[in-house]
């Protein structure tokens, strides 16, 4: 046992909550790293104004030095030596190739089944979900993981309640994010919960991110589609758009003047680029900027339609119906269950 542990007696007022991160060989460094900084940037907050913190260890099963894929050489202690008492949180970070790391992984496997019990919260991020799941503590929860293994991740864990949508999901102790820097925003979210928006927030202003993305925010933004497409032509264009979803008025006419092209060549251009006339581009747009707000349970719903300019409810309804299938409400039930 580390000998400089806090004793197992005292409260979570008094005592800096261990946060241990999982390392193995070819861990990802980012997947590790992210998070560690969210909570060391929050306990330096929190410790100047009398507020515990958190202690951050990186520990393996065997302990010792570890590479990560990127190649970095770090040093851990051994998962053994924990007395899983003092453990606030398990965070098992992911890997590129972590079906293989997962056939060489069978006693740090069985290690995260014995040890969830225990422990106040058991979380991975992007591909160390499929860690979690091979120990069996996913099983009927929802949860999530990176947006390119999800077909794998279904064909391996059928029981599992797969959202192939949510950057990070929480079911009772269990947290899953998916693919690489949404670790950051699961562990915002999770020095939220602990010690509340203010310190989180000046943690998120530390590391210069959003504070926070909502959990069922989708894992690839409009705007990264977009960019993906390589339409460097009206890169400009969408962030204006986003900035301004409140107009009803942004047809054809108003972008093709923001981009100071005539409205017939402009509808041309842009379908031809994007693969959608420029109303869908600008729905698709206000569908992504409601769905990130519904993640409010206590924003209006008639509000939210007109901040992303739908213009009424009823039209943003008709418009969740034909995309998802669900109303509004029931969205947001959905992603907040």
């Amino acid at each position: 046992m580390d000998p400089n542990l806090p004793p197992v007696s005292g409260t979570a007022e008094d005592m800096p909550r261990n946060i241990l991160f999982v390392a193995y060989p070819d861990v990802s460094l980012l997947d590790l790293a992210g998070p560690q900084t969210v909570f060391w940037a929050a306990s330096n907050y929190a410790r100047a104004r009398g507020m515990a913190g958190y202690r951050c260890l990186t520990a393996s099963y065997a302990g010792g030095t570890m590479s990560s894929v990127e190649g970095t050489v770090m040093q851990t202690q051994s998962l053994c030596e924990w007395d899983p008492r003092v453990i606030d949180t398990v965070i098992v970070p992911g890997s590129p190739d972590i079906l293989q790391v997962a056939r060489n992984s069978a006693p740090l496997i069985a290690w995260l089944h014995t040890v969830s019990g225990s422990v106040r919260r058991v979380a991975s991020v992007c591909s160390g979900a499929f860690l979690l799941a091979y120990a069996g503590l996913l099983d009927g929860k929802r949860a999530t993981t990176h947006w390119a293994m999800l077909d794998r991740f279904r064909e391996l864990f059928p029981t599992v309640d797969l959202d192939p949508e949510a950057i990070f999901v929480q079911q009772q102790n269990l947290w899953t994010s998916a693919g690489v820097t949404t670790g950051i925003d699961l562990a915002l979210a999770m020095v939220e919960a602990d010690y509340g928006h203010e310190v989180a927030l000046n943690a998120a202003k530390e590391l210069a991110v959003y504070m926070k993305r909502p959990g069922g925010q989708p894992q690839l933004s409009e705007i990264l589609i977009s960019q993906s497409r390589q339409v460097p032509l009206f890169e400009t264009l969408h962030l204006w758009i986003v900035q301004n979803l409140s107009r009803q008025a942004l047809g054809v006419e108003q972008l093709a003047e923001h981009v100071g092209m005539s409205p017939r060549n402009f509808a041309r251009v842009y379908k031809e680029k994007t693969g959608r006339t420029p109303a869908k581009g600008v729905e698709h747009f206000r569908m992504e900027a409601a769905r990130r707000l519904l993640q409010d349970p206590a924003r209006p719903i008639d509000q939210i339609s007109r901040e992303c300019g739908f213009g009424s409810e009823e039209r943003m309804r008709v418009a969740f119906q034909r995309h998802f299938g669900l109303s509004p409400s029931e969205y947001r039930l959905k992603v907040n269950r």
